[in-house]
């Protein structure tokens, strides 16, 4: 069946993702969906086939999304540290409110406990965390980490305090997601970052 034209299929996931963090997973429905972007469900039964085929092709395309992610931070931010930042705030687009964030945490829950979407979530968090890693590599490379840091250990210790700080600020409730992201960064690279001229650390 030919497909039918308008509107491609990236946008229709974008408004996929918007609906999940409004609504959660009991609202999404391809009728919430479709009128996001002036569809009818019928259009999006004929792309997707179906409520989890829409799910399934979202997370795919968060899979090729993490590498393009991380391109276009290292093009907007010269330092690889800047870019770090800028990937790991793009990384919880969408979840600006508690309530965004609790809808997209009750999706990865789904994601967990169904093989195919957890195969894709698995998929997606390898992805994002190669990205971290690059960027460590380069900022190690370009001197803005120290030498010798261990960038696969710091790369897993990364995403684990961009999702935890999220879940964190989602409860506490004060300021915004992205700050409180940026400060748990901060104060995770701040030990790897080299010492001040003239201020080497001491031996112990």
């Amino acid at each position: 069946m030919a497909r039918p034209r308008g509107v491609e299929d990236a946008v229709i996931l974008r408004a996929a993702a918007r609906v999940m963090g409004r609504v959660g997973p009991a609202g999404l429905t391809l009728a919430a969906v479709a009128g996001e972007v002036g569809l009818v469900p019928g259009t999006l039964v004929q792309r997707f086939g179906s409520k989890r085929g829409l799910l399934l092709a979202l997370a795919d395309r968060s899979a090729e999304e993490a590498g393009e992610l991380a391109d276009r931070a290292r093009t907007a931010h010269p330092s690889a540290l800047g870019a770090l930042a800028a990937l790991t705030s793009q990384t919880l687009a969408g979840m600006d409110t508690p309530e965004s964030f609790a809808h997209h945490l009750a999706f990865l829950c789904t994601d967990l406990t169904d093989p195919q979407l957890y195969e894709r979530a698995l998929a997606v968090h390898r992805a994002q965390g190669r990205a971290v890693g690059e960027l460590l590599a380069a900022a190690v490379e370009t001197g803005e980490l120290r030498a010798g840091t261990d960038v696969a250990a710091l790369a897993g210790t990364v995403q684990a305090i961009t999702a935890g700080a999220g879940l964190t600020w989602a409860v506490e409730r004060r300021g915004g997601l992205a700050e409180r992201v940026r400060r748990e960064l901060d104060a995770v690279l701040r030990p790897h970052l080299p010492a001040p001229h003239g201020h080497e650390p001491e031996e112990s």
